[in-house]
């Protein structure tokens, strides 16, 4: 699709077309993409963003652009290139005439909203960086946390669960990126963690629900590896 084109149409385009046509350039970018980073997972990241939206004060263009674009190049599908998301969502945005201040913005907020980025050093915030981090979080959590976390573990060929090897706790950035622990050690490596990391009110709601379910989920994955009723 010629996103240029369909921009340029109308110069005074409203800010609903800014976000339909981003909202299938990701589609297209997207497709085939590992089930727990596909165009499933940005719906459900905007979605999340619109909810928390509701009872937050931010520049709702800024949220719903930075959830859509967040894992249009996730770094660990791009050998580690930290900027090509960024870097991408950027043309993206200017190729359509967004204004420089909003790119710029939501550049930021791609770079700086992951766990492993808080695992280094931080240098910017906002309110809609807060609101897109919570969005994103509250996905990797709970029942479809933990489908993600099993769909990328097969993606990657990763061992469900292993008892010899332990979880990793306080990993630096440079060992979070470079692990490759069961997919059960990632519960304790980041998910479990995620409930005192959020932002937001709303957030903080909802986080608490789904890290009830994966205690749950966990207790119950234990039970049955070791032949337990």
């Amino acid at each position: 699709m010629n996103y240029t084109k369909a921009a340029s149409v109308n110069p005074n385009k409203k800010n609903k077309n800014i976000i339909a046509l981003t909202e299938q350039f990701v589609k297209d970018t997207l497709a085939g993409a590992e089930a727990g980073h596909d165009w499933w997972h940005i719906r459900r990241v905007l979605n999340n963003a619109k909810l928390i939206l509701e009872t937050e004060q931010a520049d709702q263009l800024v949220v719903e652009l930075a959830a859509l674009l967040h894992d249009i190049a996730d770094s660990k599908f791009n050998d580690g290139n930290e900027e090509i998301g960024p870097q991408k969502a950027g043309d993206f945005l200017r190729s359509i005439h967004v204004d420089e201040d909003t790119v710029q913005h939501v550049q930021q907020i791609i770079r700086n909203m992951s766990f492993r980025s808080g695992l280094g050093t931080i240098t910017f915030h906002s309110n809609e960086l807060e609101i897109v981090q919570d969005a994103d979080r509250l996905d990797a959590i709970g029942a479809i946390g933990v489908a993600r976390t099993f769909s990328y573990g097969g993606f990657k060929n990763r061992e469900l669960y292993n008892p010899e090897i332990l979880p990793q706790l306080n990993m630096s950035k440079e060992e979070y990126k470079d692990s490759t622990s069961p997919s059960i050690n990632h519960f304790y490596e980041k998910l479990l963690l995620l409930k005192d990391k959020m932002n937001t009110a709303t957030g903080r709601k909802i986080a608490l629900g789904r890290h009830t379910f994966m205690l749950d989920y966990l207790e119950q994955f234990e039970k049955e590896w070791n032949g337990e009723r």
